[in-house]
């Protein structure tokens, strides 16, 4: 009996949406090496750099709470934590106490990050249109459109959400 099968008895998935299912997995880890890589080897910047630079580009007056940012991009408070402290060693972010809320900070984007978020930007939008857009069809994309959102309903359903920014 193969290890699929043997998979498919315990968690009563059949071989076919294993198949699915790895080849998706697969797909998904391979692009997200191929853009990370790209960013590098263009941008000198990383995927993580990359998520926090363009969720504070397009925040309001180019800052967000940590809390929010964290939030905004899936992460966890000390990933966030982290990853503001290695940039803001490198100038492309800074952090300020939050004037209202002593136990809250703001994450903001500096000139050099700006700058350097503008200069990945365009690189990385055509890798991205290389390697996943232009390899799809007009029906193909709105089906993963749908089923994306539906997955993502899946896992956190909409209005369940924390709408908790007090850090």
């Amino acid at each position: 009996m193969t290890t699929i099968n043997r998979m498919s008895e315990v968690a009563e998935v059949s071989p076919q949406e294993w198949h699915i299912w790895r080849t998706f997995h697969l797909m998904r880890r391979q692009l997200d090496r191929a853009l990370e890589t790209q960013l590098q080897g263009d941008s000198g910047i990383s995927a993580p750099d990359y998520e926090v630079l363009l969720a504070l580009f397009e925040a309001p007056e180019k800052q967000l709470r940590s809390r929010a940012l964290g939030d905004l991009i899936g992460w966890e408070k000390s990933r966030i934590s982290h990853q503001v402290s290695r940039m803001a060693a490198r100038g492309l972010v800074e952090r300020r106490e939050c004037a209202d809320d002593l136990r809250g900070t703001w994450v903001r984007l500096t000139a050099d990050g700006h700058r350097a978020i503008l200069g990945a930007m365009r690189k990385h939008a055509t890798k991205i249109r290389q390697i996943f857009l232009d390899v799809l069809t007009d029906a193909e994309k709105d089906v993963l459109l749908s089923a994306s959102a539906r997955v993502l309903d899946a896992i956190e359903p909409r209005g369940c959400a924390s709408d908790n920014n007090s850090n």
